[in-house]
């Protein structure tokens, strides 16, 4: 893309034009992931809705490949390739939160945090995500699961409509009125469909929320992990909490004895118990599978929850992650776990379940593209360090450790946890039996397959 053709898109868009020969670049091009190191010929750093239409369409008539950015949070690195025009939406960034229809209608490039602290606001909130700096588009289009899950299902649950970017450039608003076959398969089909400028959500009644966090030594795994999966999927839905293996991070809440030590823990969310009285009766059980090492309670404002594990894991580390889906934890699992606690690689690495039951099941398979309905935990492996020199050492952790555990899974994975270097079998099992209708939908918007930087779905004969 040479400096005329980036004249050309500069002067046509109202959001800055960023290429190689810019200052900002570097930083413009960087994503989340720091394994992630690519080169586009030029970041569109788009302002509104034809901004975005606007680069789909030059993108088209002059040739060029095109990625899409929302947040950067991609894994994998799908939203950045070398020499292709990134089109990013981080100047779409908004929230409007209408308290009395309970609804918020959020662009297209906002972060979590924008939508947590703007509902807050008014009491409300809804199911995205466990980290504030996460954007919006990704994690709804992949489906969407966080803290509120059990309570209020999964973020595409609560998607309300949309409005999208087709590949000829065009723009529709898509719900269960309008264009209904595309509001199907933007719940949890990815990318592969358009840009999607702006969401609108369905809140609910959501203020101080009980936080607890509880560790036990590694010995105990196994009898947590016993525990935990009965436990929990009889537990009220108010009550969310995934489990991890994790080096413990060095500050506050932790104790100065426990810093850095292997353990296993769960991560907690009432929307029931929400005041210290309550939150100590519900904990109660905690102790049941053996004595917990560490354990805190406290009720939060729920923006706090969602921004707590901000400061730990920033931009910039090295990541890789692989995923699955269980409907159960089976003993030959749980050894699993086990022996890959022992050799976790850094003190960030870690393995986290979150539960995807209760609200989340109670939805018709049939309504959205997410596939697992029947499934009770997404599980993430995540190999982690914010050194390059233990990029590969991160990689062969959470591959070794996924290809233990994956036979014990249900086959296919939540799509924002597929690491873009697998197959496309694993796409086709992430969809199970949705994949030729997500194909027959992706014929219709988008025959070209112009987007096709994601876990992507061939245009029905293609």
């Amino acid at each position: 893309m040479g400096g005329t053709a980036v004249e050309s898109l500069r002067e046509a868009l109202r959001g800055e034009v960023i290429g190689p020969e810019d200052p900002g670049y570097d930083e413009a091009r960087a994503i989340y992931n720091a394994m992630i190191d690519r080169r586009p010929a030029a970041v569109a750093r788009c302002a509104d809705t034809t901004d975005v239409r606007t680069a789909v369409r030059y993108a088209r008539e002059s040739g060029m490949d095109f990625t899409v950015r929302g947040g950067g949070h991609s894994g994998g690195g799908l939203c950045v390739t070398d020499g292709s025009l990134m089109i990013d939406l981080s100047g779409v960034r908004w929230v409007r939160v209408d308290p009395e229809a309970r609804t918020a209608l959020v662009g297209g490039g906002s972060l979590l945090g924008d939508l947590d602290h703007e509902a807050h606001g008014f009491g409300l909130a809804t199911p995205a995500g466990i980290m504030s700096t996460t954007g919006v588009g990704g994690l709804t289009l992949g489906g969407g699961h966080g803290h509120l899950t059990r309570a209020y299902g999964l973020t595409v649950d609560n998607l309300l409509a949309a409005d999208v970017v087709l590949a000829d450039g065009s723009v529709v608003t898509t719900s269960a009125e309008e264009h209904p076959d595309l509001f199907w398969a933007l719940r949890g089909g990815g990318g592969n469909f358009g840009v999607v400028t702006s969401f609108t959500y369905a809140l609910h009644p959501v203020d101080t929320v009980g936080l607890a966090v509880t560790l036990w030594e590694p010995e105990h795994i196994g009898a947590v992990l016993r525990w935990y999966r009965e436990f929990l999927p009889a537990a009220p839905e108010d009550l969310n909490g995934f489990f991890a293996v994790l080096a413990v991070p060095p500050g506050p809440p932790f104790p100065e004895e426990i810093h850095g030590r292997k353990m296993c823990g769960v991560v907690w969310c009432s929307t029931g118990a929400t005041d210290e009285e309550s939150l100590a009766r519900t904990f109660t059980p905690v102790s049941d599978p053996a004595p917990p090492a560490f354990h805190f309670a406290t009720p939060v404002p729920y923006p706090a929850l969602q921004s707590l594990f901000d400061e730990l894991i920033p931009k910039g580390l090295q990541w890789y992650w692989r995923g699955d889906f269980f409907d159960r934890i089976t003993d030959e699992a749980i050894d699993v776990h086990c022996t890959f606690l022992e050799n976790l690689p850094t003190d960030l690495s870690t393995m986290h379940l979150y539960p995807v039951d209760a609200a989340a099941h109670r939805p018709d398979p049939a309504d959205t593209a997410w596939a697992y309905r029947d499934a009770v935990w997404s599980g993430v492996i995540g190999g982690i360090s914010p050194e390059a020199s233990e990029a590969g050492t991160v990689r062969t952790w959470a591959v070794d450790y996924w290809e233990a555990l994956h036979p014990q899974s249900m086959g296919g994975a939540y799509v924002n946890f597929l690491g873009a270097d697998e197959s496309q079998d694993r796409v086709r099992a992430t969809y199970r039996g949705h994949y030729d209708r997500l194909a027959d939908v992706k014929r219709t918007y988008d025959p070209d397959n112009v987007f096709h930087h994601n876990q992507n779905i061939a245009p029905a004969g293609s």
